[in-house]
């Protein structure tokens, strides 16, 4: 009888047990296929057939395609007939043919949007369409404000066989093919650590009003590196202009955003138009805070570069090795820049070395 009364006992907990590991495993599997059906939703392939997940925005299943025909977009920068950028852009030329017609690089023609609205003497040696400047005193002496005005009136005038456009600058280089990382409806674009909408409301709620929604809507990116539709860029372009031109004539918005204020006007154009970009940040590297080139596309050398002979970043004071572009800004660097000591990392390396092929393969280096 006691055996009988333990039996009984110990059924109901025994049962009991069960079911609740029962319910406990099945709660584990739906919540795997529900996070893997919305990871799912997220997942999109590289032009290599790899995947990342975007966590801006989720890609419909119709553009997440493992193959696609080839999609080549055109390679447009805007640039001043000023020697600092014209060495620049000379660089920058040398490697955009370089990477053009290797394996796995998307890249079509190629445009110098000079918005100094005088042909210069690098005419005959980069593909160039000569556009107006802003009416004097317009900028402020904000030269990038030229930027969105140029893009403008280049749409308008040129004919552009290609259904995307990426928006690159002269101080870009490409390291190595680069596909067209867009998809689509969603353009591409780099995430700055720096464009912070979501810190700037009260700034941006000027040019991006509640009725448009939150402003994470806005993304985090600049204008460059962007790869769009051209049909997307068209309209987002004017738009562009007059949201940098309203950001600059407000005190308040020109001081807090300062040099990256027509990125913030980008970034706001866009979402006024409902355009979200998917964030690569494989897109670009900077050095000499990226330190390797992995599987990155564009050298963006914005940065100045200051080591000790140690290989030991010296930064905000001037190195006894360094390579700073605004070290040139009357002419061009000379050819066969001398390499960085030992230690110092690949990124700045490889930029060195890059340079110094481009200017030894550049006829007449030296012309002003």
């Amino acid at each position: 009888m006691i055996s009988r009364k333990n039996m009984g006992s110990a059924s109901p907990l025994l049962l009991i047990t069960l079911v609740l590991g029962v319910c406990f495993a099945t709660y584990n599997l739906v919540t795997m296929v529900m996070h893997n059906r919305s990871i799912s939703k997220l997942t999109i392939y590289n032009s290599d057939g790899g995947i990342f997940v975007d966590p801006i925005i989720e890609m419909p299943e119709s553009v997440r395609k493992l193959k696609r025909a080839k999609m080549p977009f055109h390679v447009a920068l805007t640039a001043t007939d000023a020697p600092y950028s014209k060495w620049q852009c000379r660089i920058m030329y040398y490697w955009y043919k370089k990477q053009k017609d290797l394996p796995g690089s998307e890249m079509g023609g190629f445009t110098r949007i000079l918005h100094s609205g005088n042909p210069d003497n690098l005419m005959n040696e980069i593909p160039t369409v000569i556009v107006d400047p802003l009416p004097a005193g317009l900028d402020r002496g904000y030269i990038v404000l030229n930027r969105p005005w140029a893009f403008v009136q280049w749409l308008e005038k040129a004919t552009i066989e290609e259904e995307y456009v990426l928006m690159a600058e002269p101080d870009h280089i490409f390291v190595t093919p680069l596909p067209n990382l867009a998809h689509g409806g969603y353009p591409a674009a780099f995430p700055f650590f720096y464009i912070k909408p979501d810190q700037n409301e009260k700034l941006l709620r000027k040019f991006f009003p509640e009725e448009m929604g939150p402003v994470t809507n806005i993304d985090p990116i600049g204008n460059s590196p962007v790869i769009i539709k051209k049909e997307l860029l068209e309209k987002i372009a004017p738009t562009w202009m007059n949201v940098s031109l309203k950001m600059k004539d407000d005190p308040e918005t020109d001081k807090t955003f300062g040099w990256v204020l027509e990125m913030y006007a980008y970034a706001v154009a866009s979402a006024l138009h409902g355009v979200q970009h998917v964030l690569q940040k494989d897109f670009m590297l900077q050095p000499p805070w990226d330190l390797e080139i992995g599987k990155k596309y564009i050298i963006h050398y914005t940065y100045g570069c200051d080591y000790n002979m140690k290989g030991e970043l010296t930064y905000g004071k001037i190195g006894e090795w360094r390579f700073d572009k605004r070290s040139f800004l009357r002419g061009s660097p000379p050819r066969n820049l001398p390499l960085p000591p030992p230690g110092v990392p690949e990124s700045v390396v490889t930029l060195v070395k890059m340079v110094n092929e481009a200017t030894a393969n550049i006829p007449n280096w030296d012309a002003e």
